[in-house]
């Protein structure tokens, strides 16, 4: 009986018992990634007396709003962050795709006479770097764009380990045969880039847009090091100090009555959660626009061995 049945059964189909095991296993797999995130925003969302008294809790029972009241107690500011963020990561994005796959693309041909030489100094970086010290001096002296937007830009527009992925989908998504009929056709080097090689490599291109995306939306560490003026700050850093002032509003007060009252009306655990939902609030929305391409852009660019 079971010999009929695995015959009757197509190559490579799933039995209805695994394939019931493999959806348990996604569903577990999906609430573990979904439920940390529903808990930060119900903590949010939670009064931070009732936080003091019951603990962390999925069903808490009074709703508050005093935690995003105080984050946005800071007027302008905030949208000023958000507004540095959004465009430290549009415009950053763009030119790093832009680099990286420009990088890339020559080392995908065979016909690039010295991709050897340039494939070695792109993993050279991966393996080596100059240090802080170096690194410093040259934003600071070299290039001197310290205490501006660009500092926040430039020292990530190139990433070697992105640059290896879209060579390899490049070799594996643009065959030879494309590159001689543009040139057959007329077609410059540049025009077969931008107008052949670049539409059909959307897969890839949404792939290092989102890591880009994410490097430079998560970033609070180039303003830590670079910026001093507070109209620069994006939202990763201005959290960053909003963290700092809640800890140092809970712990400066001179007698035990003024403290229990600064940390009794200090929202400390809910803005902490409520800082961190307004950080990856766009990031969340923005993902579902890049979706569609990356696994593709993944499985198709991965190193093989």
């Amino acid at each position: 009986m079971d010999l009929v049945k695995s015959k009757d059964r197509k190559v490579g189909e799933i039995s209805g018992f695994s394939d019931f095991l493999l959806n348990i296993l996604f569903i577990v797999f999906a609430l573990v990634c979904i439920l940390p995130i529903v808990f930060v925003i119900i903590i949010s969302l939670t009064d931070e007396k009732e936080l003091l008294i019951s603990g962390y809790t999925f069903l808490p029972k009074e709703i508050s709003f005093k935690a995003y009241e105080f984050v946005a107690a800071a007027g302008d500011v905030i949208w000023r962050a958000y507004g540095v963020s959004i465009f430290v990561t549009v415009i950053g994005t763009l030119l790093s795709l832009l680099i990286i796959c420009m990088y890339a693309y020559p080392l995908s041909r065979n016909s690039f006479r010295y991709k050897t030489q340039f494939t070695f100094l792109a993993y050279f970086t991966m393996i080596f770097g100059g240090g802080l010290v170096p690194w410093y001096i040259v934003y600071t002296t070299v290039i001197p764009i310290k205490n501006s937007i660009w500092i926040m830009i430039i020292p990530y527009l190139m990433n070697a380990w992105y640059v290896i992925i879209m060579r390899t989908f490049y070799k594996t998504t643009i065959h030879e045969s494309i590159i001689e009929s543009a040139k057959i056709d007329g077609a410059g080097e540049f025009r077969t880039f931008f107008v052949i090689v670049l539409p059909l490599c959307r897969a890839g291109l949404a792939t290092i847009g989102l890591f880009c995306t994410l490097n430079y939306w998560n970033d609070w560490y180039l303003p830590l090091v670079f910026v001093n003026n507070a109209k620069l700050y994006n939202i990763q850093y201005y959290m960053y100090q909003t963290l700092l002032s809640i800890q140092f509003l809970a712990t400066s007060s001179t007698s035990f009555s003024q403290a229990g009252k600064a940390i009794g009306d200090l929202p400390t655990e809910g803005a902490r959660m409520a800082i961190a939902v307004l950080s990856i609030g766009p990031i969340i929305l923005a993902y579902p626009f890049f979706q569609r391409y990356f696994v593709k852009g993944l499985t198709v660019g991965a190193v093989k061995g």
